[in-house]
């Protein structure tokens, strides 16, 4: 829905070199930038290596200084505001399923008001195992009550089309932060477009 993989990155490149000291280089962190807070810190220093109360502490400097950067360039990727709209006339039921957590999610619906269009939202406090397993996904599609191969998936990470395709669904992959030739094993990709003003997306309502 935005834009936003940029400033995450360098929220957690600053944090994971400057704070802790992890000597990784920014096309490194990238490559670890799948999945919770925890995770994340598990796959580059070790399960155990810090305590949940030191995870929750780091983990909420991160998002603080994400929101702290990103928030004078938030807004919708192009022609998502059209689309939502069109899809609300349409009556197609829509969910969030993804890996962030409450705090960033809530930081997007509610600042750019658009918090009404969806009837469901999974984050990354809602499930047990993140993105590429398929439990975001599922769990939208049932709260939903849509069967999974009815529902279409919009995704820019690969990770993230990885846990469509384990959940059974198609996938519309925007190229903000990964190139196509990354998404070259995924076999449940429809369309890959640079925005949502994509013409190709008119098949949608059709």
């Amino acid at each position: 829905m935005i834009n936003d993989m940029e400033y995450h990155l360098t929220a957690w490149y600053n944090i994971l070199n400057e704070d802790l000291n992890a000597g990784l280089s920014r096309e490194e962190v990238k490559g670890h930038m799948y999945g919770k807070n925890e995770e994340l810190l598990d796959r580059i220093f070790g399960k155990g290596h810090f305590s949940q109360d030191q995870v929750l502490e780091i983990s909420k400097t991160k998002e603080n200084r994400y929101q702290q950067a990103f928030r004078p360039h938030l807004q919708l990727i192009a022609g998502l505001s059209d689309l939502l709209k069109k899809a609300e006339a349409h009556h197609i039921r829509m969910a969030i399923g993804s890996a962030a957590i409450t705090f960033n999610i809530d930081f997007i619906l509610d600042n750019l008001s658009i918090r009404h269009y969806f009837q469901a939202i999974v984050s990354a406090d809602d499930v047990t195992i993140s993105k590429p397993h398929p439990e975001t996904f599922l769990k939208a599609a049932d709260l939903l009550g849509v069967a999974p191969p009815g529902c279409l998936v919009f995704e820019d990470a690969p990770k993230g089309v990885e846990a469509a395709l384990n959940a059974g669904m198609r996938c519309v992959v925007l190229t903000t932060m990964h190139d196509k030739e990354e998404f070259r094993d995924y076999p449940n990709i429809v369309h890959f477009i640079e925005d949502y003003t994509d013409a190709s997306l008119g098949d949608l309502f059709s």
